[in-house]
């Protein structure tokens, strides 16, 4: 098993040029390919993370079994993709992990739609067996509590359907930014596809068109830069981050509104619109005496805050956390584990909750932290560092969405001992 030891700098100064956002590379990926674009023409600035590459060498290969290894966001957008696409039969399978987290909802929408998809293995999860072909379409109701990427998967093949589609999400709508995002890059690329009522999305079937796209960087990658900044004793610390853009569409991008109230600042080089530019992070002094926030449309951020927090000793309720039992690991149990082991007791209420009152324990001497195949695990506990070493085990899961992360670390003076 490998090991990094890691140490903070002295001093926190640094400009940090932040990988491409995963949720518009693997979006425009997709759609460019429905659009009949090649692989050799594709978006300006692709994200270069394990989730982004299976999906290109996918599009690009186009072989019978497509292994998308442990990309959730892969496994639905290919899912709905290679249904609704005349491209032969394939199986879809992924890891162990990914043999495990449920599809059902999606294969039942597809097949409403008149997909051929078969279960390869045990029903209701991948592997899949999938035979493309034109869909009709039509009217669809799926529940709006279910995983995003399920209704982006439907969205995106909708401009591909005979009759288009309209989808009506039944009860609470969760993670409502992802799919204004998925909308809103359908239309970047000639999409008619918007919210006609409260609960409806309606998509007309007016072909994507092929353009030039450039991507901006990722505010979820930011916001562990952010964590280090809130975590740093020095007044003075400073962190420029190359690429992202005001008023962007994706939803972690509300890191930079809750980390301002534990301390952290934005200031924005430019604000023109559509224009990615250089984002500095400064302290700004104060912070609340007790966290609340409700998740439930950013669902990414819980790690970055549970950590932040704790280690800051800002006592916290997070709510909107049910789909966190069904990402890379149950990141709900996860995080109670390795908090414990930083000497921090935090409980959870109904799957769907997690809050922190101050309670205490002993801590581990020097805590090895364990990352369960999950990038987020890894990426929101290395900045523990600010306040003592840490060790992560795995490191290496922060491939899937960011690759560079222990170099960037490394470059503005971070010590990761064990590389």
């Amino acid at each position: 098993m490998t090991q990094y030891t890691i140490t903070a700098p002295t001093a926190l100064n640094a400009t940090v040029k932040l990988p491409a956002s995963k949720s518009i590379s693997n979006r425009a990926l997709i759609i460019c390919a429905l659009a009949g674009a090649q692989t050799d023409c594709l978006p300006q600035n692709l994200s270069d993370c394990d989730d982004t590459e299976v999906i290109v060498n996918a599009l690009r290969n186009m072989p019978e079994t497509i292994n998308i290894k442990a990309a959730g966001t892969a496994m639905r957008f290919m899912t709905a993709f290679l249904a609704a696409t005349q491209n032969g039969t394939h199986i879809l399978t992924g890891t162990e992990r990914m043999k495990q987290r449920p599809i059902k909802v999606l294969v039942d929408a597809l097949k409403q739609l008149g997909a051929d998809i078969e279960y390869a293995g045990e029903e209701g999860f991948p592997p899949l067996r999938i035979k493309g072909q034109q869909l009709s379409g039509g009217k669809l109701e799926v529940a709006g509590n279910i995983s995003s990427q399920y209704i982006s998967a439907l969205l995106m093949i909708g401009p591909m359907l005979k009759s288009g589609l309209e989808l009506k999400l039944t009860g609470d709508i969760i993670s409502r930014p992802y799919i204004d995002l998925t909308l809103w890059t359908m239309r970047e690329f000639g999409a008619d596809a918007e919210w006609t009522a409260g609960d409806t999305i309606t998509v007309k079937p007016t072909p994507y068109i092929i353009r030039e796209y450039l991507i901006e960087n990722d505010w979820s990658a930011a916001s562990y830069w952010y964590e280090m900044v809130a975590l740093s004793e020095k007044p003075d610390t400073e962190v420029r981050l190359t690429g992202l853009m005001d008023g962007s569409k994706q939803g972690d991008s509300s890191v930079r509104y809750i980390f301002s109230l534990l301390g952290v600042k934005t200031l924005f080089e430019s604000k023109e619109p559509g224009k990615p530019t250089v984002v500095t992070l400064k302290k700004n002094g104060h912070r609340v005496p007790r966290l609340e926030y409700d998740f439930l449309n950013s669902p990414d951020l819980a790690q970055t805050f549970v950590v932040c927090c704790c280690m800051m000793g800002v006592p916290f309720h997070f709510r909107g956390l049910q789909t966190l039992k069904i990402k890379e690991t149950d990141r709900i149990a996860a995080l109670k584990k390795e908090m414990q082991k930083l000497g921090f007791i935090i409980h959870d209420v109904n799957d769907s909750e997690l809050l922190w009152n101050g309670e205490r324990c002993e801590m581990d001497g020097t805590p090895a932290i364990d990352t369960y195949e999950d990038h987020r695990m890894a990426l929101a506990f290395a900045p523990v560092s600010m306040i003592h070493p840490i060790i992560i085990n795995n490191p290496h899961v922060v491939t899937k969405s960011y690759p560079e992360y222990w170099n960037d670390l490394t470059n503005v003076g971070f010590g990761i001992q064990g590389r």
